[in-house]
C-alpha cells in the first residue's frame, strides 16, 4: 500500500498493482542511497534529494509518453483520466474508483466517465422490446 497525501491534508491508502511491486522495491533500495533520502517521506525525489514537485513529475510523465512514441499530447492529468476511465469502463464499482482516485464525491467521477455514442448505443441492448 502507498500512503497518498492529497488536498486538504487528506491521507488515503492506495494499493499497488502487483506488476509494479518489484520495480518499486528496487527503487526504494536505490532511493536509500540518495542525498537527504532519509529525511524525505516522499516516494519520488528530485536530483537534490528533495520532494519531487508536481510540475517536475508532470514533465517526467510527458517525457516518458513522448519517448514511447505516443502521438497525442500526454500529461500526468491525462494519465489520471485514463486510469479512472479504464476502471469505470472495466465495470468497477464507482465507490471503489472514487476511493482510488481520492474523490470524496461520486459526482466528480462524471467528468471521467462521459459516455461515447457507442456506449449509448450499447446501453440500449438492455431494453426489452415487444415483437
Amino acid at each position: 500500500m502507498l500512503h497518498v497525501y492529497g488536498k486538504g491534508g487528506k491521507v488515503r491508502e492506495v494499493p499497488i498493482h502487483p506488476q509494479l511491486r518489484h520495480p518499486l522495491l528496487a527503487w526504494l533500495d536505490e532511493r536509500r542511497t540518495w542525498t537527504n533520502a532519509a529525511t524525505q517521506r516522499a516516494l519520488f525525489l528530485n536530483r537534490r534529494g528533495g520532494r519531487l514537485s508536481t510540475r517536475a513529475a508532470s514533465a517526467i510523465f510527458t517525457a516518458i509518453a513522448q519517448a514511447a512514441g505516443l502521438e497525442d499530447p500526454t500529461t500526468a492529468h491525462i494519465g489520471r483520466h485514463t486510469f479512472v476511465t479504464q476502471l469505470i469502463r472495466g465495470g468497477e464499482d464507482l465507490v471503489t474508483v472514487a476511493e482510488l482516485a481520492g474523490h470524496s464525491r461520486l459526482d466528480t467521477l462524471r467528468i471521467y466517465s462521459q459516455p461515447t455514442d457507442d456506449d449509448k448505443q450499447a446501453a440500449l441492448r438492455h431494453l426489452t422490446v415487444d415483437r
